[in-house]
């Protein structure tokens, strides 16, 4: 049987827990983790941590074809870099048309925001992030971990047990 697969969507400036803690996570539910960035290779934290994105955004089909389960939307600066290029939206919205489980911490739901994701869902997110998550017309929650359909929403790393937690019923 073939491994469940995974896509992390992030670039440099991520939050380096929000980005290493479900890359592990995952990879220990055996998982085959995938991290795609702006382009192939390596990409450095906020404090230093360098991980491997063995896929440029390009690189990335759609879910369904490539057999994904999740897409994690790791917070830090990356989002914000993240969502002014065409390509990265294209990956969120194909994940959320295909009714695959997404999970965003932090800085990760403004890629949700820029795709237009967000109206009437319920979410939370950093706390600096959520006037606009609000403007967007998210229902927003300022606790741990929200789930709403098959989206999982939290708002900074010490939040990542639970939103682990919940993501991984997701995905089984």
């Amino acid at each position: 049987m073939n491994a469940k697969k995974a896509l992390i969507l992030s670039a440099d400036n991520f939050e380096d827990s929000e980005l290493l803690y479900p890359l592990y996570r995952l990879r220990e539910a055996g998982f085959q983790v995938d991290v795609a960035a702006p382009a192939a290779g390596t990409i450095t934290g906020k404090h230093g941590y360098a991980v491997e994105a063995n896929l440029g955004l390009e690189a990335v089909e759609s879910a369904g074809s490539c057999g994904y389960s999740l897409l994690v939307l790791p917070g830090g600066k990356a989002p914000a870099a993240l969502r002014t290029l065409p390509k990265a939206i294209d990956i969120v919205e194909d994940f959320a048309s295909s009714g695959i489980p997404m999970a965003a911490i932090c800085h990760g739901p403004q890629l949700l925001v820029t795709a237009r994701l967000l109206r009437g869902r319920r979410a939370t997110c950093y706390t600096t992030v959520a006037d606009e998550l609000r403007e967007a017309g998210a229902l927003y929650e300022d606790a741990a971990v929200v789930v709403d359909g098959n989206l999982v929403t939290s708002r900074m790393p010490g939040d990542l047990p639970d939103f682990m937690r919940e993501v991984m019923k997701k995905v089984g």
